[in-house]
């Protein structure tokens, strides 16, 4: 049994431990697996012994009311009977959770994916104080950029563990879409609700990610080549030298400079993904021919997003009248009014572009800080290189260091 029935949300003395700690959590606990009670021998060999990690609050934990980052959401809700088996296996491996992080209201980022939330607060970004720590896993990427945990858990399903690992200057690693089991995680969009995590090195994210993805280690794979979408850079205010210019002089280093190949990605997508068409004539304002294609297909994905949001939690929404942010109560009813109509085309542009690209996986690389803020790339690979991936971001870490060291020293020289 994991938790106790007895205990009950959102009690004095755990807020106040949790406001202490970078604003990141929203209760404090302490939840251990049974095997950490048999013989310490057998404990030490836990591949994640001795290892605490938090849990963004839209994680199930038996005896616990998952929040879904709003207070009405909690006080209209039971609690859980059981725990995610992404939390469970974790526990299992030797790990303990010490509680639940805040995030945006009902996960729902688009449009703001700052981190802040009205009733709990907003977590402080221990990478840059002054600025948000971005959502909508904002807690848990600040629980581990502040070193509170060693790793934690959240969900990306438009770049909520991408986007916060970037702010705070971490790893944080989106997997393939399917290949986590999300039983006990609360819905928000399950075209792209995937489970994510967050740590300080990639050593300890590929090892979190073995026992997520149930995978064993295995050596790292031979690169057969790494493209650069040159037209996702074009609108970045960073000098070259400090994103794609890291990258690909470490991969260069390491597996030289034939495997890297340079593209338009919004080209590529006009090709493959024919049912982008149906949208090109909704995005508003004058779209660069750049980034247009890839506008429409952030749109189509968005109005899919706002549907399934609508039909997983919009009956909740109409007869409790939640007590939202005003700019979230604006997204919401926005997302109630959404029909039926163009989203057989959403579901086919989500196809074609998953079948145009083999599908994606992203993972947040930091590349250390630039006129004081972090700096991050993100890679993708096709379904079912996770394990690849997590290698390949293990094996470019010291590169990587190393270039960022070079390019500091060359802008300030």
């Amino acid at each position: 049994m994991y938790g106790s029935s007895r205990d009950r949300w959102r009690n004095t003395e755990n807020m106040a431990a949790a406001v202490s700690q970078c604003g990141a959590f929203i209760e404090k606990f302490v939840l251990k697996s049974p095997s950490s009670s048999s013989s310490s021998s057998s404990s030490q060999e836990l591949p994640l012994n001795g290892l605490t990690f938090a849990v963004k609050d839209v994680f199930d934990v038996e005896g616990y009311v998952t929040g879904f980052g709003n207070p009405d959401w909690a006080r209209t809700h039971s609690a859980a009977t059981s725990t995610a088996p992404a939390i469970t296996a974790l526990l299992r491996a030797g790990a303990t959770c010490v509680g639940k992080t805040v995030l945006d209201e009902m996960a729902y980022g688009f449009g703001r994916v700052s981190g802040e939330n009205k009733h709990y607060g907003t977590p402080t970004n221990p990478s840059a104080p002054d600025r948000v720590p971005g959502g909508s896993s904002s807690g848990s990427a600040v629980a581990v950029g502040a070193g509170i945990v060693d790793f934690s858990l959240g969900t990306d399903t438009g770049g909520s563990v991408r986007i916060p690992a970037s702010y705070c200057g971490i790893f944080g690693f989106r997997p393939s879409h399917g290949v986590i089991e999300t039983t006990g995680v609360i819905p928000m969009a399950q075209s792209f609700d995937t489970i994510g995590w967050f740590a300080r090195d990639p050593v300890l994210l590929n090892q979190v990610g073995r026992i997520l993805l149930q995978i064993p280690q295995t050596d790292p794979l031979r690169l057969s080549r790494i493209i650069i979408a040159e037209d996702c850079f074009n609108h970045v205010s960073l000098p070259s030298d400090r994103t794609t210019g890291v990258l690909a002089n470490s991969v260069k280093k390491l597996f030289g400079g034939d495997v890297i190949r340079k593209t338009r990605l919004g080209d590529y997508v006009v090709q493959n993904v024919p049912s982008l068409k149906h949208f090109r004539y909704k995005v508003i304002g004058n779209q660069d021919y750049d980034t247009e294609s890839l506008v429409s297909l952030s749109y189509s994905m968005r109005l899919l997003v706002r549907y399934q949001l609508k039909n997983n939690h919009g009956e909740w929404v109409r007869t409790v009248k939640p007590d939202f942010d005003l700019r979230m109560s604006e997204r919401v009813q926005g997302a109630l009014t959404t029909t039926e109509k163009d989203i057989e085309h959403c579901h086919s542009v989500k196809t074609e572009f998953r079948d145009a690209l083999s599908a994606l996986l992203g993972v947040s690389i930091p590349l250390g800080n630039h006129d004081g803020l972090p700096v991050s790339v993100s890679l993708v690979a096709k379904l079912g290189s996770d394990g690849f991936l997590l290698n390949f971001v293990e094996s470019l870490d010291e590169t990587i260091k190393e270039q960022i060291e070079m390019a500091e020293q060359l802008i300030s020289s």
